[in-house]
């Protein structure tokens, strides 16, 4: 199985509502490592970089507000088949929907306050990495720590 790595992003409502720790735990206790962990507040920018493939969309100006409107945290983590696998823990996008035992079936209050984003693809997790972590990643394969670049 190859490794891979894939961003996580907290959104403010988990934040606001004390959430981290339980969704963290949750991607950890599935045997993904945390590489790079950090709280931001989202810029305009990084949220048009984000989203750019919603930009022309009607909700966009709404998911823009959203995701700049309160600290989030930034997670990069790596592991086998780390993105299908961290897709299955977050469950559907719509947590009024979304199975129990994910973290949107668990936790989260409507489509729009979903807790979470995590990448839906290597590619895109690539695209998004270099997005909220351009200083690069903490890797942790090897028994030695070192700073790595984001593809």
């Amino acid at each position: 199985m190859p490794v891979q790595q894939t961003l996580i992003l907290l959104k403010p409502d988990a934040i606001q509502r004390g959430l981290a720790a339980e969704i963290l735990g949750r991607f950890e206790r599935k045997g993904l490592r945390i590489v790079g962990l950090k709280l931001v507040q989202a810029t305009g920018d990084q949220a048009d970089r984000h989203y750019a493939e919603h930009k022309e969309r009607p909700f966009f100006p709404s998911l823009k507000q959203f995701i700049t409107g309160g600290p989030l945290i930034a997670v990069a983590l790596e592991g086998d088949e780390a993105v299908p696998v961290a897709r299955l823990i977050i469950g559907a996008t719509d947590g009024r929907a979304a199975a129990p035992g994910t973290i949107r079936g668990d936790l989260a209050l409507s489509k729009s306050n979903n807790l979470v984003h995590g990448s839906d693809s290597p590619a895109s997790a690539a695209r998004e990495l270099a997005i909220w972590f351009p200083e690069g990643l903490l890797a942790t394969r090897r028994s030695d720590t070192v700073w790595v670049e984001t593809p």
